[in-house]
């Protein structure tokens, strides 16, 4: 299986990662486009990642069977099935699966890896176990 794995105590907020995902992704550098998300709590000197987990709790709520885990154990989405009800959205434990107004399927962390490339303190790996 293929996860993407955080360790908050090690990032620092910069942002590279949500940065690259939605430059890779949608073109664009825009945090509500990204497939992983930050939340900076400067008050208390920590950021949070919200990635998906791989759970797959979205594949069994999805009325449509839109959303599936491939071999490697990654939850993805097929868009020509996806009819758009955000149920996945609703149910996500992790709440890692995001909706934009831009666009009619939902989207999630797929484990790519491309912003363990960019980390520059390693708060995120890819695990393969």
């Amino acid at each position: 299986m293929k996860r993407l794995i955080k360790d908050e105590s090690k990032c620092i907020g910069c942002g590279a990662c949500v940065e690259k995902c939605s430059s890779a992704y949608f073109k664009e550098e825009n945090e509500a486009k990204s497939r992983i998300r930050l939340e900076k709590f400067e008050d208390r000197n920590w950021n949070r990642l919200t990635i998906c987990t791989q759970c797959g709790v979205c594949v069994d709520i999805c009325p449509t069977m839109a959303i599936t885990k491939d071999v490697k154990g990654v939850v993805k989405l097929n868009k020509k099935d996806c009819v758009g009800c955000y149920m996945c959205v609703g149910f996500c434990p992790e709440g890692a699966m995001f909706q934009h107004d831009d666009y009619h399927e939902p989207f999630k962390c797929i484990a790519c890896g491309l912003c363990v490339d960019v980390c520059p303190t390693g708060a995120l790996k890819i695990q393969e176990f």
